[in-house]
């Protein structure tokens, strides 16, 4: 499968004053969504993440939604002309807690009752809309003190209320016979715990968004060590803006470079793709940064079919 993320909310951004800080309303250009889309077809992507997160009017939980949300009903139109391109939607909900400010209220109720609750509820809702996708993702990254020690509140799991909460994730997909899928940098920090407590039926993308991919680097070593652990993968990386420099892109090479690297690494039986990530709002001023990123995405394919 080649996939790529498309973005409906952006309040998941760690570093989302640089960003303009928390939105509080639907930001998302229609006509940059539709563009976006179209790209993909033509470039031969076959699946969409769209992060939902607070850019859904809920039903369970409205309290959360940011004004002019899409409606479960509109999302569900999107959806089916989506799958009229050819490609399969899947939903993402990010439940780390340097993620969660879409959340609202409820990010700072990390693993109470009423929390689980809520996350029970949209979990459900997302995969109902969805019509029981395959696939649901839950983010789960940078759960660190580093990455939220400019947060005026912080939340870090760890150990076995780490592991708990994402079990109670992963069993509410599963209790629905949706496969969970997350993202895999607790290894780089917790190896020997990661290998012993996460489930092999949980899909795995590490991430690694340089343009040289060292395997003497931690980052890039995960790919080798989740293959010899026997971890089904989809090897994800990135062209996206950084705010630092202006907003530009500076990483074309990675996607190919991801591509080629693991596509050398890792079994085909446990290699389930691959996927490209922009990581900026879907919005006309980054619509020429998206194109380009399902552009390369697109070369990086070109050239693994034909090898």
């Amino acid at each position: 499968m080649w996939a790529c993320l498309l973005h409906l909310s952006f309040n998941f951004a760690g570093g989302i004053k640089s960003w303009g800080g928390l939105r509080t309303e639907f930001e998302p250009e229609q006509s940059v969504w539709d563009n976006a889309i179209i790209s993909m077809a033509s470039h031969g992507v076959n699946m969409v993440l769209i992060n939902l997160d607070d850019s859904i009017l809920w039903r369970s939980h409205p309290e959360i939604s940011l004004r002019n949300s899409w409606t479960p009903e509109r999302l569900r139109e999107e959806l089916e002309k989506i799958r009229k391109q050819g490609i399969e939607p899947i939903p993402m909900l990010n439940f780390a807690a340097t993620h969660d400010a879409w959340l609202g209220k409820y990010a700072k109720m990390v693993s109470t009752p009423e929390y689980y609750q809520v996350c029970k509820d949209l979990i459900a809702e997302a995969i109902e809309i969805f019509d029981n996708p395959r696939f649901i993702h839950f983010g789960m990254d940078e759960e660190t003190y580093n990455h939220q020690s400019h947060f005026d509140y912080i939340v870090v799991r760890k150990n076995e209320l780490w592991w708990g909460d994402l079990y109670f994730y992963f069993s509410e997909a599963m209790k629905k016979n949706v496969r969970p899928w997350v993202w895999s940098d607790y290894v780089w920090h917790h190896p020997e715990q990661f290998f012993k407590m996460m489930p092999k039926s949980v899909i795995q993308s590490n991430w690694f968004y340089g343009n040289t991919l060292d395997p003497e680097h931690t980052y890039v070593k995960a790919y080798l060590d989740l293959e010899a652990e026997g971890y089904d993968q989809i090897p994800t990386g990135s062209f996206h803006a950084v705010p630092s420099e202006n907003f530009e892109a500076l990483n074309p090479n990675n996607i190919g470079n991801t591509v080629e690297f693991c596509s050398k690494h890792i079994a085909d039986s446990r290699l389930m793709g691959f996927m490209q990530t922009f990581w900026m709002p879907t919005t006309v001023r980054f619509e020429p940064t998206i194109l380009k990123a399902i552009e390369l995405f697109g070369k990086a394919k070109k050239e693994f079919e034909t090898k």
